[in-house]
């Protein structure tokens, strides 16, 4: 008190009140006044690609006890812990100033589900490459942590700091233990797949039910309220039918007599699906095999618009679009400390050195979810593109950057079999799909307890290389509350909606997972070499690349000798031996082998083989 004069009272932060954020999605809305988000990583401060590789930038000094990785002073809580490279080393964590670590935990427990309260799904180890927490760890007047080992590499630690109008309860694993029962409800809806409303308890909710049935160029409204409220969930079924290269069906959906559509996104892209198929499956949206869902609580003043649209497209025979549409709501209205739902559609083709942008403006708001597509756009068919850091600047200052674009999802080592190469996903952040032969990924990321506030502006964008020069086609959804939309996306076209599909494919050995070889071949650093053995081949499982009649070339390719047998076979004919010429030493050479048709309407996975006999070949592919 000053003067005889009771402070105001201070909003409690502990343990227990972040566990309640990972849970309770009705906050999402709800501003978090006088708090900042921030992360300490591993990134090149020299812009370069070192991002954790030489471990000169994962400490930020060496004390007798360790590395120091993370030092913050004042009130705080860690948010999320990232990494691809855990090891068995400690991590003592000081609390408050103290001499001693309130917290020593093994590297790779803090991942492993096997300590308290550090459990799957809040945790997660090796998931598309990479380790990450969500455990919420709280600190009153600071927290450092030491690393006890020899080298750390890539990290990122992201941390919410709060002012003085907040009291923080130190994180203790002792009396964390009194709120198992918390714990395991996050645990519980974190790991839960089936996708329904009835995960999250909205009291006196009410649904708007309609069967719909939309030919090329109509619209249909599915919801219209005329009172404040909020609506608690979207869902349309069946979801097969917004597979496909062609998004022709828009949502839209207004609040408040708003001027621009508050969400005017391809029905696909909102809902995760990636290169036309469907691929995300989050707790807050998505589609599973039978419906789409959007469960993102989106409240409002006056009243709320959701409907359809059918665009009619000159390129294709379209059906109508037969749909149930299910809208779930109450009658809650958006309070004063809560922000409106947005999502901002983009496209962009940066140049190298350029940044893409997910969200750029100015307002009050949190940005709380990211979803994107990569798609490299000529004959290299790599996708290097992937080393670019997202930067987050909020309020004109730098308060995040990353170490690497599959990072920022949570993942790690794209191109690396095991890693960031499969089609898999949590509850919060996963790859919706990862095509070195197509040159395309994609990922999705969404933000809970660590949602980013900002008062008066955010750039939020990732880098576009730094080591690679090549035209990428980037598009991307990003969802945030606001006081008002602070960007307006592009209304939905076709010819932004169309999936680009590129016309030549490369199979690179070292990165396929999906390739079996026999006879006389090694496999060293990306190269194929066939040594002095007949019928020596290579299978390459083409399940990924669109149907079609494909010519096929040997590239990089160095012989011993001037020819080579080649014969190419798939599951349904076998080609005759031919020779090709090789001009003697001759390397980065196109050499044609011949055509094959690919067709899964009729063979589901289509293995090639490309079969080789010589004296002494060498073959690079």
């Amino acid at each position: 008190m000053i003067a005889g004069i009771p402070c105001a009272a201070q909003t409690i932060v502990n343990f227990q009140t972040e566990l309640r954020r990972l849970s309770d999605i009705s906050l999402l809305p709800r501003y978090v006044e006088g708090t900042v988000v921030k992360q300490v990583s591993s990134y090149d401060r020299t812009g370069g690609n070192d991002d954790g590789f030489s471990g000169k930038y994962s400490f930020i000094r060496k004390e007798k006890e360790g590395l120091v990785i993370f030092d913050a002073q004042g009130s705080g809580v860690i948010e999320r812990i990232w990494t691809p490279t855990p090891t068995n080393d400690t991590l003592d964590f000081y609390f408050d100033g103290s001499s001693r670590p309130g917290l020593s935990i093994k590297f790779n427990d803090l991942f492993s589900g096997k300590v308290e309260p550090f459990l799957k799904p809040l945790v997660d180890a090796y998931m598309v490459g990479g380790y990450y927490s969500y455990v919420p760890i709280p600190y009153a007047k600071g927290c450092k942590i030491v690393f006890r080992g020899e080298k750390i590499m890539f990290h990122q630690v992201q941390y919410r700091e709060y002012d003085k109008t907040y009291k923080i309860e130190t994180f203790n694993p002792a009396a964390s233990a009194a709120h198992k029962s918390l714990l395991h409800k996050v645990v519980n809806l974190w790991s839960n797949k089936n996708r329904a409303i009835d995960n999250f308890k909205h009291p006196g909710i009410k649904t708007i039910e309609n069967q719909i049935e939309l030919l090329p160029g109509a619209s249909a409204t599915i919801a219209r309220l005329s009172s404040g409220g909020r609506i608690t969930g979207i869902e349309l079924d069946p979801s097969e039918v917004f597979n496909g290269l062609y998004k022709q069906a828009d949502i839209k959906i207004t609040w408040d007599n708003e001027p621009t559509p508050a969400v005017h996104i391809p029905v696909a892209d909102f809902f995760g699906y990636a290169f036309g198929e469907r691929a995300m499956e989050s707790l807050l949206i998505g589609a599973t095999n039978g419906k789409l869902y959007c469960y993102f609580p989106m409240p409002f003043d006056k009243n709320a618009t959701i409907s359809l649209e059918y665009r009619k497209s000159d390129e294709i025979r379209q059906k109508p679009l037969r749909l149930r549409t299910l809208v779930h709501y109450t009658a809650q209205k958006k309070a004063a400390n809560e922000g409106r739902f947005y999502a901002k559609w983009y496209h962009d083709e940066p140049v190298n050195g350029q940044s893409y942008v997910f969200l750029e403006g100015q307002g009050r708001g949190h940005y709380v979810g990211t979803i994107l597509q990569a798609q490299g756009r000529d004959y290299n068919n790599f996708t290097e593109f992937f080393e670019g850091d997202d930067q987050t600047y909020i309020d004109g200052e730098l308060r995040l950057h990353g170490t690497g674009s599959e990072d920022y999802f949570n993942g790690g080592w794209y191109a690396q079999p095991g890693g960031w190469t499969e089609r898999a996903g949590a509850a919060l952040s996963g790859c919706t799909s990862y095509s070195i032969p197509l040159s395309r990924t994609g990922g999705y990321r969404f933000f809970l307890c660590d949602k980013m506030p900002f008062t008066k502006e955010i750039r939020h964008t990732i880098e576009h290389g730094p080591v690679n020069n090549r035209p990428v086609s980037y598009s991307s959804v990003a969802m945030y509350y606001a006081d008002k939309a602070i960007a307006v996306s592009e209304a939905p076209s076709n010819r932004l909606a169309k999936v680009f599909v590129p016309d030549t494919v490369t199979f690179y050995t070292n990165f396929l997972r999906h390739i079996t070889y026999n006879g006389g071949i090694d496999f060293k650093d990306g190269h194929a070499t066939v040594k002095d053995a007949d019928n020596s081949s290579v299978a390459i499982n083409v399940n990924e690349v669109p149907d079609g009649r494909y010519a096929m070339y040997l590239n990089k390719l160095d012989a011993a000798t001037n020819r080579i047998a080649v014969r190419i076979s798939d599951v349904t004919k076998i080609y005759d031996w031919r020779t090709v010429d090789l001009q003697q030493g001759r390397k980065d050479a196109e050499i044609y082998l011949g055509d094959v048709e690919i067709a899964h309407n009729t063979v589901p996975v289509v293995p090639v083989n490309i079969m080789f006999r010589s004296d002494a070949p060498r073959a690079y592919f």
